[in-house]
C-alpha cells in the first residue's frame, strides 16, 4: 500500500488511492513520470476508458491476434540477394512489383509491411499485409533484383495445412506476370531446372539478334527477352530453354564471360550455380565457341544487313600460301558469290612472312546492294566447303573500307 497519494501529471491534483484517478472531472489520470502509452504499442492501440484502472489492461483486439496467427503464412523467403540489398530497397522493390502484376488484394498501399535481412547469408524474410498477397508473391520466383535472379519461397515455419484455412495458398491465375518479365506457372518466365539466365546484354540488341546467338547451340523451346513495360526497351537480360536439354551446360560455358560491345555476358542456369560441361561435350563446346566469335560481329550496332559478307571456315592459312592455290580459291569465291547478285569485290587476306596478318582465314564478299548480300548470306551460311560448315555474317562496311579485317 502506498503511504502517499501521487499527483495527476496534468492537473497536479491528488489521485484517489483506489484507482489512481484524478479528482478533476473527466481526467483519466496517470502517475507522474510514467509513459502514457504501453511500451511497444501505438498510443491509440489500447485506449483506457474513463473510470478504468490504469493497471487493468484490456483484452488484445482480434485484429492483433489475427496478424500474429497469420504471420507464418504472410512471410516470404527471398534468397540469393546481392550484397547491396537493404531493407528499404527490398521492401520498395517487392511492393512495386506486386502492384505491377496486380497482386495487391488488401487494398491501396504497399504490400510489404516488414523486411528482415540476413546479410551474411544473403536472404530476407519479407512480410506481406495478407495471406493472399504472400501467395501471389510465390509467382515471383526467379525475378531479377538488382541484376540477379532471386529465389522466392515459403519460409521454413510455413504450415501448409493451417495456411489453407487462412486464405489462398496458390498465386492468382490472373496475375499480370508479363509486366515484370515472367509468365504464369514457371520460375523466371520458363519452365524447369534447365532454364538459362542471360544477363549483360547490350540494350540495343534486338530479340531476333539474341535468339540467333542462343540458337548457335540448337533450337529453343522457350525464349523471353525482358523489356521495360513502359518504354518497350530491352532491360539487358533474357531467359531461355533449349529443346535439347543436354546442350544447356554447353551453352552456359560457351557464352558466359563473352564481351559484347561494352558489356560482358553472364550466362548460367537461372536456379543454380555455374555448371561445367561433361568431357564428352567438349568438342561440341569448342565448335560452338568458334561460331559465337563470328556471330558477335552480327550483333554489333549497325552491322546488321550491310553490303559486305564475311565467311569463315572456308579456307585455312596454309591453303593461301601458294600463289596458284590462292588464285584458284579467289576464282571459286567469285563464282560462288556472283550467283547471288552483283559482286563488287572479293578480299581474302593472306599470311605474311614474320608478321601477323589480320583476317587470315576469312573471305570477304562486297556486293553492290544489301539485297544481294542478304541473299548470299542465306545461301552460303551453313553450306559445306572442303568438309567444313561455312559461317556467313554481315560485316561493318566502314571497317571493310578501311582494311580492318580483324573485327
Amino acid at each position: 500500500m502506498l503511504d502517499y497519494l501521487p499527483l495527476c501529471a496534468d492537473h497536479g491534483r491528488e489521485l484517489t488511492s483506489v484507482a489512481f484517478m484524478c479528482k478533476k472531472d473527466q481526467c483519466t489520470g496517470q502517475i507522474p513520470g510514467t509513459t502514457p502509452a504501453i511500451p511497444g504499442m501505438f498510443p491509440t492501440m489500447f485506449p483506457l476508458a474513463t473510470g478504468q484502472p490504469f493497471g487493468a489492461l484490456p483484452v488484445m483486439p482480434v485484429q492483433a491476434m489475427t496478424q500474429q496467427a497469420t504471420r507464418h503464412a504472410r512471410r516470404v523467403y527471398v534468397g540469393g540477394l546481392p550484397p547491396t540489398a537493404n531493407e528499404q530497397s527490398v521492401a520498395t522493390f517487392f511492393s512495386q512489383v506486386m502492384a505491377a502484376i496486380g497482386g495487391n488484394t488488401a487494398g491501396p498501399g504497399d504490400a510489404v509491411v516488414n523486411v528482415y535481412i540476413n546479410h551474411e547469408k544473403k536472404f530476407a524474410f519479407v512480410e506481406m499485409r495478407s495471406v493472399e498477397e504472400a501467395s501471389n508473391a510465390m509467382a515471383l520466383d526467379g525475378i531479377i533484383f538488382e541484376g540477379a535472379p532471386v529465389k522466392v519461397r515459403r519460409p521454413s515455419d510455413y504450415n501448409p495445412s493451417l495456411a489453407a484455412t487462412l486464405g489462398p495458398s496458390q498465386p492468382s491465375p490472373n496475375l499480370n506476370l508479363a509486366a515484370v518479365g515472367l509468365t504464369p506457372g514457371s520460375a523466371g518466365g520458363l519452365e524447369g531446372p534447365d532454364r538459362i539466365f542471360v544477363g549483360g546484354l547490350p540494350y540495343y540488341f534486338t530479340e531476333a539478334q539474341v535468339r540467333e546467338l542462343l540458337e548457335s547451340f540448337g533450337p529453343l523451346r522457350g525464349f523471353d527477352l525482358v523489356k521495360d513495360r513502359e518504354t518497350g526497351n530491352s532491360k539487358g537480360y533474357a531467359f531461355c530453354v533449349y529443346q535439347d536439354l543436354s546442350v544447356t551446360d554447353i551453352a552456359c560455358a560457351a557464352l558466359n564471360g563473352i564481351k559484347m560491345g561494352d558489356k560482358t555476358l553472364t550466362v548460367r542456369r537461372a536456379n543454380q550455380g555455374t555448371n561445367q560441361p561433361k568431357p564428352e561435350q567438349e568438342s561440341v563446346l569448342l565448335h560452338a565457341q568458334q561460331q559465337i566469335a563470328l556471330q558477335k560481329l552480327m550483333l554489333q550496332p549497325g552491322a546488321v544487313s550491310t553490303k559486305v559478307l564475311c565467311l569463315t571456315q572456308v579456307v585455312t592459312p596454309e591453303e593461301l600460301i601458294n600463289d596458284e592455290d590462292y588464285e584458284d580459291i579467289m576464282e571459286d569465291m567469285r563464282g560462288e558469290g556472283g550467283k547471288f547478285g552483283a559482286l563488287v569485290n572479293v578480299v581474302i587476306p593472306r599470311p605474311r612472312p614474320n608478321e601477323a596478318a589480320p583476317g587470315v582465314g576469312k573471305v570477304f564478299l562486297e556486293y553492290a546492294d544489301i539485297e544481294s548480300a542478304t541473299k548470299a548470306r542465306s545461301g552460303l551460311n551453313g553450306r559445306k566447303f572442303g568438309g567444313n560448315q561455312v559461317i556467313a555474317v554481315f560485316y561493318p562496311e566502314n571497317k571493310f573500307a578501311q582494311g580492318e579485317y580483324d573485327a
